[in-house]
């Protein structure tokens, strides 16, 4: 939910931070070094790499994917073409709660997700806001299931969502303008240009969008702009890069099933609305120095939110401002021994965030600071088998400070360290022309966030929740005909969750937890012109443990987690200007918000959507119609309560759009 219920000046950047970032831009300027960095396929252990040393079964959403499916933003094409199962926001914006590897309403805080290597999530319970991204800005997007917090920190376990953007134009200048309108007076303006000359280039885009969507008092309305600049020499490169966005929303609320059966478009909450602003600026840079490579990210994230919230006789206020500053600097060094590639990789990881809170209920203000410290080594031989093995580590330090002056009782001053240690073990084998083995094992880690900690069940801070995670799988054929197949499970300690049952529900950590099941990705070329792609996981989210009174909810199922999603598309690409792509998402039933004990008597019921669009290009023109829920399905994939707490999701839409590029 990206307009919190519980409320929230920018920290200025540690002189080890300064001192760091200038000393590698002093590094880049006075390079001499002919060598240039390799052509980006994918990124490995946060670096470009080659398809050899790519993330093993990594997804990839190309640019060409995202605009042949239609995608109006960067979490519609997660979903609609990465198939990953999102769940319906509660704020009427496109920001649905993404869910890999079943962790239900905590999906957020379970998964990572970045722009540019720069962490979106906040010590918040709040999902990452993506659609104020550019789409026509993104490049690609990587996905990688599994526990990942050798790399990525805490809040791995489910996995990595990484967006990469456009660092380098052409020679010459290029834009496109594009303008959509639709049902529910959806409009969706944009516009975006690059140029390049030599070693320096530039680009920038601009956006307008906005819907009164399905639900009455639901109206979303949203502007963003991006720009960057990069100068590339022979042995590497640097760039800024920035964004704005504003962002209006409504509040529908939640309904009864028999107010849902009755009408899925009316509200209760006719009066709750928030605003959403937000401002980013990153700088990068990347130097190669024979075979050491060195990088960095500094980025800076604003965000200022607002909302009232109306009931009989009075309202409700919550605001507050929250920055976080990361610095993220790491080096490669790799090294040939005979027919051995050795690729070693550290870095360090410095987060600051901070939340001042002005509301009529709360004056909580918060601060974390966490500074991590990682190594991943891998090596590669046998080049006719491909073989791989590679090992790492982490150990991050956290820091929190919570104070709350109207909390009952009031927390004045509270202080708390922790810390927590990741590794992995992971390897692959090709026995035989594209055929391709894999294995993964490690821990991941979760720290709990400011609103977790500010509602727990007793005095001490939350204790970390841990993952054991252990991956099998296998990917055959090559790009025309290709099937990828993991087995997975994540065993899970101290999970850190909502539980409804204790007093008047409280954040705590819960018994022993488990996720398992499979991942089935196939795609097949029928034709030079047709292509056909699935997607399928399996999960049985659950708790584990011994029998008896110490663990009453040995067995129970998780709340929220479908044990099935499917995903199939199909794209029609010929050379004659015209284009197809329709797809269908099927969702399995799960249990309701606050199921905890698994006694209600009803589930959230399963459903079918299905998305299509049909274009013509000619020239720098192309014309499009477009639908979401074509066949009007009535469900919804959120809610709170038992048959209540119903969030109902957007009936058909159907869109007109046209794009010029040049």
């Amino acid at each position: 939910m990206n307009f919190a219920v519980v409320p929230r000046s920018a920290p200025a950047v540690k002189p080890l931070a300064l001192a760091c970032a200038l000393s590698l831009s002093i590094l880049a300027a006075k390079a001499a070094a002919q060598d240039s960095l390799p052509s980006i396929v994918i990124t490995g252990a946060r670096f470009p790499a080659q398809p050899a040393s790519a993330p093993i079964g990594a997804t990839v959403i190309t640019a060409d994917d995202i605009r042949r499916s239609g995608a109006a933003d960067v979490n519609a094409a997660i979903r609609k073409v990465g198939g990953v199962y999102g769940r319906q926001s509660l704020d009427a914006s496109p920001d649905f709660a993404l869910d890999l590897r079943g962790f239900g309403s905590n999906s957020a805080q379970n998964l990572v997700i970045l722009v540019d290597g720069v962490r979106l999530n906040e010590n918040e319970l709040t999902n990452a806001v993506l659609s104020s991204i550019p789409v026509d800005t993104v490049e690609r997007i990587e996905i990688q299931r599994g526990g990942s917090s050798v790399l990525y920190g805490e809040g791995a376990t489910g996995g990595v969502i990484n967006i990469i953007t456009r660092r380098a134009g052409a020679n010459g200048t290029h834009g496109s303008v594009f303008a959509e309108a639709g049902r529910f007076d959806a409009h969706d303006l944009r516009a975006s240009i690059t140029h390049g000359a030599g070693p320096l280039s530039f680009d920038v885009a601009l956006a307008d969008r906005g819907t009164d969507n399905y639900r009455a008092n639901s109206e979303f309305k949203q502007k963003t702009a991006s720009g960057g600049v990069q100068y590339a020499y022979g042995a590497g490169r640097a760039g800024l890069r920035f964004e704005h966005s504003e962002q209006d929303a409504r509040f529908p609320g939640s309904l009864t099933e028999a107010q849902y059966l009755a009408n899925p478009r009316q509200t209760l909450t006719p009066d709750d609305f928030g605003t959403l602003d937000t401002d980013r600026v990153s700088a990068f840079v990347e130097h190669r120095v024979g075979s050491l490579e060195l990088a960095a990210e500094l980025s800076h994230r604003e965000r200022e939110v607002a909302a009232s919230y109306f009931y009989p006789g009075g309202v409700t206020r919550v605001a507050y401002d929250a920055s976080q500053t990361q610095f993220s600097p790491r080096l490669r060094h790799t090294a040939s021994l005979g027919d051995k590639r050795n690729e070693l990789v550290a870095g360090i990881d410095l987060v600051r965030w901070e939340r001042r809170t002005e509301s009529d209920f709360s004056r909580g203000d918060a601060e974390q600071d966490s500074k991590a410290i990682y190594l991943r080594n891998e090596v590669l031989w046998n080049a006719p088998h491909n073989a791989r093995l590679a090992i790492g580590g982490r150990h991050e330090r956290f820091t929190k400070d919570y104070s709350d002056p109207l909390a009952f009782p009031p927390v004045l001053g509270e202080h708390r360290r922790q810390s927590i240690n990741a590794w992995s073990l992971e390897g692959s084998v090709d026995p035989m022309p594209q055929l391709t083995v894999f294995a993964k094992l490690g821990r991941s880690y979760r720290i709990a966030n400011v609103d977790e900690n500010s509602l727990r069940s007793g005095l001490e801070v939350l204790a970390p929740q841990t993952s054991r995670d252990l991956e099998l799988g296998v990917t055959a054929g090559g790009p025309a005909r290709q099937l990828t197949a993991r087995l997975f499970r994540h065993r899970l300690k101290d999970e850190i969750f909502y539980d409804p049952t204790i007093g008047w529900g409280a954040n705590t950590n819960l018994d022993p937890t488990r996720r398992q099941g499979f991942e089935l990705e196939a795609q097949q070329a029928l034709t030079q012109d047709l292509r056909l792609s699935a997607k399928w996981q399996r999960v049985d989210a659950e708790f584990t443990g011994g029998q008896g009174a110490e663990y009453p909810n040995a067995g129970r199922e998780m709340v929220l987690v479908p044990k099935n999603v499917v995903t199939v598309r199909a794209a029609w690409t010929p050379a004659s200007g015209h284009s197809a792509d329709i797809g269908a998402q099927w969702v399995d039933s799960q249990r309701y918000g606050s199921d905890f004990t698994n006694s209600c008597g009803a589930r959230i019921p399963s459903y079918t959507t299905v998305d299509a669009r049909y274009a013509y290009r000619i020239k720098g023109w192309e014309a499009a119609v477009s639908a979401l829920n074509l066949a009007d399905r009535q469900y919804y994939s959120n809610a709170f309560g038992c048959r209540s707490g119903i969030y109902p999701s957007d009936g058909r839409q159907l869109k007109l759009s046209l794009r010029y590029d040049f």
